[in-house]
């Protein structure tokens, strides 16, 4: 593959941690991920990214680099293209699809234009959203380019319009709330692994991902053989047309009720979650990828030009 090392590199630099609000969750993905490359026989070096990551790297290039970042920064775009620049080899998803799968709003553009079912959603003000209604309750608030549920508001029917947090990005996505289960599915490669049904008392928000028992993964998902495979194809469908590589986890909520027309894509990780018992290693996992393995495979795809 173009800009790919010319043989499988012994030593591997995890980037972690980062500068956004997924500060956090990146740490416990990078170190989670540096000791499972260990296992499978690297030489490992941990790198926080702090301002600055583009000098340090200048000054001291790796041979390869495993992203282990989330948000802004780390899965946007921008790293991937400090990596282009410098020519480091690095995992996951290049520059345009990191973008493009970043902004909500661009997602949905490429799912549109790919077949793939989704929401209504506007883009509105904070000040809009909180003047009044801008579609009919019940919808989401959520900012368009942020991953992990973060500054996810849901407002019910008879609720009045929502006061945002300051933290709140100025320009946000308003999208029809679709009751029902929320679904994944991990793609790695070109092959989708399985569905996980995500069980959870309420929404899936930040502390229901991250806070012990704020969630329950049931994998593989006991839902009808339509929409599994319904599920699989769209995942592996959004892979592609966002142009993604290595590992990405596409998110869906399916409203039983309506059957297959119920199912909706409402966003794709292009760094999703990487601790043992994440989402996506649990699903390659049950596909018999140990971790170790998993982490293996993507720093034998890491490349340049992605």
């Amino acid at each position: 593959m173009a800009g790919a090392p010319s043989r499988m590199p012994s030593e591997v630099t995890v980037l972690m941690g980062g500068l956004s609000a997924e500060r956090e969750v990146s740490l416990s993905s990078g170190r989670a991920c540096a000791q499972a490359l260990r296992e499978a026989g690297f030489a490992v070096t941990e790198l926080d990214a702090g301002a600055d990551l583009p000098a340090r790297l200048a000054a001291n290039p790796p041979p390869v680099i495993f992203n282990a970042l989330h948000g802004p920064l780390g899965e946007d775009g921008c790293v991937q293209g400090i990596l282009e620049w410098l020519r480091i080899p690095y995992t996951h998803s290049g520059v345009l699809a990191s973008a493009l799968a970043m902004d909500k709003i661009r997602t949905k553009d490429i799912y549109r234009a790919a077949g793939l079912p989704v929401v209504e959603s506007v883009i509105a003000t904070a000040e809009e959203v909180e003047a009044g209604h801008v579609l009919p309750p019940p919808y989401v608030v959520k900012p368009y380019n942020e991953g992990s549920s973060v500054g996810v508001y849901i407002v019910h029917p008879g609720s009045n319009a929502p006061r945002l947090a300051k933290t709140m990005p100025r320009t946000v996505m308003v999208e029809a709330y679709v009751p029902g289960r929320e679904m994944t599915v991990s793609v790695l490669g070109d092959r989708a692994l399985c569905v996980t049904d995500i069980v959870t008392d309420g929404w899936y928000d930040y502390d229901a991902k991250y806070k012990p028992g704020g969630s329950r993964h049931v994998i593989p998902a006991g839902i009808p053989a339509e929409i599994e495979a319904a599920c699989l194809d769209y995942a592996l469908r959004a892979h592609r047309a966002l142009g993604c590589r290595g590992l990405s986890r596409t998110d869906f909520r399916w409203d039983e009720a309506r059957g297959l027309a119920g199912l909706i894509l409402l966003e794709t990780n292009t760094q999703p979650g990487m601790t043992p018992t994440s989402l996506a290693p649990e699903q390659a996992a049950h596909c018999g990828i140990s971790f170790p393995d998993l982490c293996r495979q993507l720093v034998e795809d890491a490349s340049c030009n992605r």
